[in-house]
């Protein structure tokens, strides 16, 4: 069978098996079926403005619609809030607390407690946190979900999207709990893919306790944040990746050199990968 028919085969809206399970499954890289992932398109006047409101919030995460509408008129373009308000919300932005609109819940979805406050994170897989965050691309735009270690913040796993179905998300999921077995607890804000049914029976299968950020929580998943900052000033705005299938190659480089090489103030000027297997080792 062709790559392209082992593409074909793959069903993203399958009810039990994630996109990367039926990879596994039909000896399918992710890679090779994340090439044909398509750009999310806007008009190019929108995606400069997508890019200018980008890397703002990156700068300034508590401006809303209103501060992001004089920001982008002190650079001279004449933009009302209803087209900025548009844009941040295709984007993931939420106006309100520094974290993306995903937070907005599903009104059938159960919202669960937020388990960390006063909770001393001590070693790895105690805790784990995941977040989506947009990634302007020429042309359009993707999805970009990461889950990390707490304790360490090693990068466990990570998913690509052309929408924020919650899909890549059970897969990035599935991906680091088969790599690194469960953790205790799992804390996401409480967007519709992380209160989804599909993603928090993985957890409940796992036995992992289901942790969520609560309203105007903004400091409840800032490592993941703080992960996010660094990708794009770091990475994306750098290299300016010309396709889906480059920006997935150079992910791929993003986060080896992330958890492996880039050594954190906040963890003893160590790489992740050092706290979090060194960690895993004195437990064994």
């Amino acid at each position: 069978m062709s790559t392209n028919q082992k593409r074909a085969c793959i069903d993203p809206a399958h009810e039990s098996l994630s996109i990367w399970r039926q990879c596994e499954l039909i000896g399918l890289s992710r890679s090779s079926y994340y090439q044909e992932q398509k750009l999310v398109y806007e008009s190019k006047e929108n995606l400069a403005f997508m890019r200018m409101i980008d890397e703002e919030y990156m700068r300034h995460p508590f401006y809303g619609s209103r501060k992001m509408r004089q920001y982008l008129r002190r650079q001279g373009h004449k933009v009302n809030r209803k087209r900025i308000q548009r844009l941040m919300q295709k984007m993931g932005l939420q106006s309100i607390a520094p974290k993306p609109n995903s937070s907005k819940p599903h009104p059938e979805h159960k919202i669960y407690p937020y388990l960390l406050r006063h909770q001393e994170i001590l070693c790895p897989d105690q805790a784990w946190c995941a977040d989506i965050t947009y990634i302007p691309l020429p042309g359009g735009f993707v999805y970009l979900v990461a889950i990390m270690d707490w304790y360490s913040r090693y990068v466990l796993s990570w998913e690509v999207s052309s929408s924020m179905e919650a899909d890549f998300c059970i897969s990035s999921l599935e991906s680091a709990l088969r790599r690194h077995g469960p953790p205790d607890i799992f804390n996401t804000d409480q967007g519709s893919q992380f209160t989804s049914k599909g993603f928090t029976e993985v957890l409940k299968v796992a036995e992992v306790l289901i942790s969520m950020d609560g309203k105007g929580r903004a400091m409840d998943n800032i490592f993941i944040e703080r992960l996010w900052r660094s990708v794009k000033y770091e990475d994306v705005y750098v290299k300016e990746y010309s396709s889906v299938s480059k920006f997935i190659q150079g992910m791929r480089e993003y986060f080896d050199f992330y958890n492996n090489e880039r050594p954190h103030d906040s963890i003893g000027n160590k790489t992740p990968a050092e706290v979090y297997w060194e960690c895993m080792q004195i437990a064994a």
